[in-house]
């Protein structure tokens, strides 16, 4: 990419669209083009057509999607399940139809098998049944993923996906019925400690998770962006800290970040998950990428900013 060259981020206000927009900025990029979802509703195949006939952008990052934790998944599927697939197919399909010089397509660890072997390597797509608590959205994404394959291969495009493990950072949702687990636990925890009360957490807290802060992602994306192609990476590239630690573990060690000293219950009615998903990122590793924001501190920075949030709505 050069400087000049018009880029698209689908989702800009998102976590991962916006860190992507930092990411560009700080890098000197001077013509990033954005929409709203006021502005533009990716859904509407229509809309999206006549906007990238308009705008006419040369590299695309598809960071759009409808996203949430384990109860808002297992509450509403369909919704995930079309709104994720509405995004996709409109948004590659308009890339190749105006020409798009590079298309990356932001995917999830969820893609992968339920009981896939751990750490998920990228081949284990589609070699076993998904988690149900989120099948709706994997399959999306997973859908998303082979959209660009069969378009790489028919038209010759240039459509790379990356698939980051469980993101955090700065932009996020701390809602706590559609956020993902870290933040959700950031808020809870907070919210306990002000109540003087033990905290309740989903599960029994055995599940194992990777943690990648937003930043670090938005690094490797504008890096494959300007010196990778589809040859150069195949169908799909995880991205990941290459750490693992328990839920469990995750909640004391945010409890210290925070400073809560009260109890820690779990509640066990509630699904706990896939049981490990630990990304094999080998293959990004090799081209020079690592993370450099360690989770502790990830965790304190989010902590800040989730205090300023909610001193901006009191």
């Amino acid at each position: 990419m050069k400087k000049r060259d018009k880029i698209y981020i689908a989702g800009h206000s998102g976590l991962v669209g916006s860190a992507i927009k930092r990411r560009l900025e700080a890098e000197g990029y001077e013509n990033i083009i954005t929409r709203s979802h006021v502005e533009l509703d990716l859904t509407r195949q229509a809309d999206v057509e006549a906007f990238f006939s308009w705008e006419k952008p040369d590299y695309v990052f598809l960071a759009a999607a409808k996203v949430g934790g384990i109860g808002a998944n297992s509450r509403n599927p369909a919704e995930f399940f079309y709104q994720n697939m509405a995004i996709a197919i409109n948004v590659i399909d308009a890339s190749w139809k105006n020409g798009v010089k590079k298309l990356l397509n932001l995917g999830s660890s969820c893609i992968y098998p339920k009981l896939a072997p751990q750490p998920l390597k990228e081949e284990y797509l589609l070699t076993g049944p998904l988690e149900p608590t989120n099948e709706g959205y994997a399959m999306a994404k997973i859908a998303a993923i082979k959209m660009c394959t069969h378009y790489n291969n028919e038209y010759g495009t240039n459509y790379i996906s990356l698939m980051p493990t469980n993101l955090y950072g700065h932009g996020d949702n701390y809602d706590l019925f559609t956020s993902h687990v870290l933040p959700a636990m950031i808020r809870k925890i907070h919210e306990a400690k002000v109540a003087g009360q033990a905290v309740v957490l989903w599960g029994d807290g055995s599940p194992y998770r990777e943690f990648l802060h937003v930043d670090d992602l938005a690094v490797a994306a504008v890096m494959l962006m300007e010196r990778y192609d589809y040859k150069d990476i195949g169908e799909l590239i995880n991205i990941g800290s290459g750490k693992e630690l328990t839920i469990k573990q995750l909640a004391v060690l945010i409890a210290d970040v925070e400073n809560f000293r009260g109890e820690i219950l779990w509640d066990t009615s509630k699904p706990n998950g896939t049981p490990r998903k630990l990304l094999d990122s080998s293959h990004l590793f090799a081209l020079g990428w690592r993370p450099t924001i360690g989770l502790r501190e990830g965790l304190e920075r989010s902590y800040r900013e989730f205090l300023a949030i909610t001193a901006e709505n009191q």
